[in-house]
């Protein structure tokens, strides 16, 4: 028996272990995870957690020797413990599933992929304004519905992943004549005042979750190159190396929903595995701490590489950080409704910095993040007046609460750890299992 069949039998006679428990924390549900440890598995339960949008308040994470054993607080997004007996069930249920056997994504080029209901298309390329306007007119002309999207745009580069179907028959497009067709205008669009940075429009066959396969795209397209922001005002990353065993990898930034899976999937897809961590939020900021070593065993040796490991994390911390304006829109879905509207944005000097767009039973639910074509705030005259040519009732725009501007400056020495009481927090944290 090969080492790659052991392994799969010996994950076969260790099947995950998940314990929720409500009882162990005053204001937070925790969930302890144990299981046969893989490259992997700490993504896929961050992963779960994060698509039934949990908060992580609190994180503590061990698997070395093998074994991954891992202690999550999380609440409800309106700051509750999670109480609902069936939700529970399901978390259970999806973390076991997930954490058994998970199996590496592809890393396929961006393109147009083929699906029983709903072809995607995923476009990277320079970002400008107007691109999703564009991009939406050109997949109405061609009789495209966008039933679900995503839109992400960081450091002058824009990607996206949109399911499209066909909008007489409501299905998969699958003609490959067609298919063609859509790659070749849509590649066009995105091509324009692409630079030396090819745009790209490829057919592929990846099945990697949405939001994993966004940070594939902006990695692959090198995003993380030459930040224009300010050092100051970029999260905190910082590198340093403990006895030739570990890197030790920390991150102080503004706290933010979907935060951990945007940091544990960038060190995934970069080939790091995380033996030991931990992640505490406080209002408005959020620590994370991971000891780290690459897949073939080594720590990060060389400046060159801690470098690039640090320029990929501010990376993914900002790729959706919440800039700008939030617009809400709820209406009924039709036919070329993204494209009226982000037609209604472009021609009044907005452009959008992010978007999510979904579509269920008939009605389209739509946020969309926007500025003015400088980077500056909307001002409240613009917003209303696109507000009552859309339909006040339809778009609705959503107030930020002040922050600090202080938050990066948090004493660090008030957020430190070492080694030992890491692993001491870890073991103190477990939830009791009688």
């Amino acid at each position: 028996m090969d080492d790659d069949e052991y392994a799969k039998l010996f994950r076969r006679m260790n099947p995950p272990r998940v314990v929720i428990d409500n009882n162990a924390s005053d204001d937070a549900t925790v969930i302890q995870v144990d299981s046969v440890n893989k490259q992997g598995t700490l993504l896929e339960v961050v992963q779960v957690l994060t698509d039934m949008n949990l908060v992580i308040k609190k994180a503590y994470i061990s698997s070395d020797g093998g074994w991954f054993m891992d202690v999550f607080k999380v609440i409800h997004q309106d700051g509750n413990k999670i109480t609902d007996t069936q939700l529970l069930d399901f978390i259970q249920m999806r973390i076991e599933r997930n954490a058994g056997w998970f199996i590496p994504p592809l890393r396929s080029s961006v393109g147009v992929m083929p699906s029983d209901e709903y072809t995607t298309i995923e476009l990277a390329g320079t970002d400008r304004p107007g691109l999703l306007s564009e991009v939406s007119a050109v997949l109405t002309d061609l009789h495209c519905n966008v039933v679900n999207a995503e839109i992400w745009t960081h450091n002058t580069r824009a990607a996206a992943v949109i399911h499209v179907t066909d909008n007489t028959t409501n299905s998969a497009i699958t003609d490959p004549i067609r298919l063609s067709t859509i790659k070749h205008l849509l590649c066009n669009v995105v091509r324009t005042n692409s630079g030396s940075r090819a745009a790209k429009t490829v057919f592929s066959s990846s099945d990697t979750h949405r939001e994993r396969r966004l940070h594939q795209i902006m990695f692959d397209d090198r995003d993380y190159e030459g930040a224009k922001r300010p050092r100051t005002s970029r999260p905190c990353v910082t590198l340093t190396n403990i006895d030739k065993d570990y890197t030790v990898v920390t991150m102080r930034s503004r706290d933010r929903p979907k935060l951990v899976f945007d940091v544990v999937c960038t060190l995934t897809d970069m080939q790091y595995v995380v033996f030991h961590g931990m992640v505490s939020t406080e209002p408005l900021v959020a620590y994370q701490e991971f000891y780290i070593r690459h897949v073939d065993g080594l720590p990060i040796n060389s400046e060159a590489e801690q470098d690039r490991v640090i320029q990929c994390l501010e990376a993914a911390i900002e790729r959706r950080t919440s800039e700008g304006l939030e617009l809400e829109l709820s209406a009924e879905d039709r036919v070329g409704l993204l494209s009226d509207i982000t037609r209604t944005f472009r021609e009044n000097s907005l452009t959008i910095v992010r978007a999510e767009i979904s579509t269920r039973e008939g009605k389209a639910k739509d946020t969309f993040y926007v500025t003015d074509v400088t980077g500056n705030a909307v001002e409240s005259k613009i917003v209303e007046s696109i507000r009552k040519e859309i339909g006040v009732s339809k778009l609705k725009a959503k107030v930020k609460q002040n922050e600090e501007c202080s938050v990066l400056g948090t004493s660090r020495a008030s957020q430190e750890t070492t080694m030992g009481s890491l692993l001491s927090n870890i073991f103190k944290a477990k939830p009791s299992l009688q």
